[in-house]
């Protein structure tokens, strides 16, 4: 049976590899953990028990070897592949993210943009054309999409996400204000960023008190 990760140490995962890019730039070879933890602000015990979960990576006197570790996390993530992405919901939050041309060198490939509005239907993202959501069925006929982001309305995202699903796309980005009820074989990150705005709040607040 495979050893179930920790969600923390997944949500970390991604950071490692920020760091590691940055190192690669630089023309680091290797590292170590201590000189992980000072970039990273993250303790090396913490490093070494994150990734010792995946085997460890590191050798005793040597540290990491920095491309080896990036291409390994990279691995892990699934980004030695590449994942096609169809957005529904085509407004300003769903342009910004089709826009993103970062997305690509990431592996995650837009192949699709939907929407209802008549006003939106035809224009075109980076050379791909925003088709009405009466076309998503047709569409995936021809096409497989393994990511759907969400960016509809919260009054019609429930429903959308419901098409998606019986057309089989089981991996939804929701940026849309509900939690979806889905099969559990539906993996869903959910991104709500009011509530990222309401933490920056309160750490202002609680770093005016701590002056105080």
């Amino acid at each position: 049976m495979a050893k179930k990760i920790s969600q923390a140490v997944i949500r970390r995962l991604p950071r490692y590899y920020r760091y590691l890019r940055d190192l690669l730039d630089e023309g680091i070879e290797r590292i170590s953990s201590n000189e992980l933890s000072a970039r990273m602000k993250v303790t090396a015990s913490q490093i070494r028990q994150d990734l010792n979960n995946f085997g460890g990576f590191g050798q005793q006197g040597y540290g990491y070897n920095v491309q080896y570790l990036y291409d390994e996390i990279g691995k892990i993530l699934g980004l030695d592949g590449h994942h096609n992405i169809i957005v529904i919901g085509a407004g300003n939050m769903g342009q910004a993210l089709a826009n993103y041309v970062n997305f690509e060198k990431r592996g995650f490939i837009m192949i699709g943009l939907f929407d209802v509005n008549p006003d939106l239907i035809g224009k075109t993202i980076r050379g791909i054309p925003i088709r009405h959501m009466d076309e998503l069925t047709d569409f995936m006929k021809d096409h497989e999409a393994d990511i759907a982001v969400l960016t509809l309305p919260k009054d019609q995202a429930e429903k959308a996400a419901e098409q998606i699903v019986n057309l089989g796309i089981h991996a939804i980005w929701n940026f849309a204000h509900l939690d979806l009820n889905l099969p559990k074989d539906v993996v869903v990150e959910n991104v709500h960023l009011s509530d990222s705005l309401m933490q920056l709040s309160y750490n202002i607040v609680e770093t005016r008190r701590r002056q105080v």
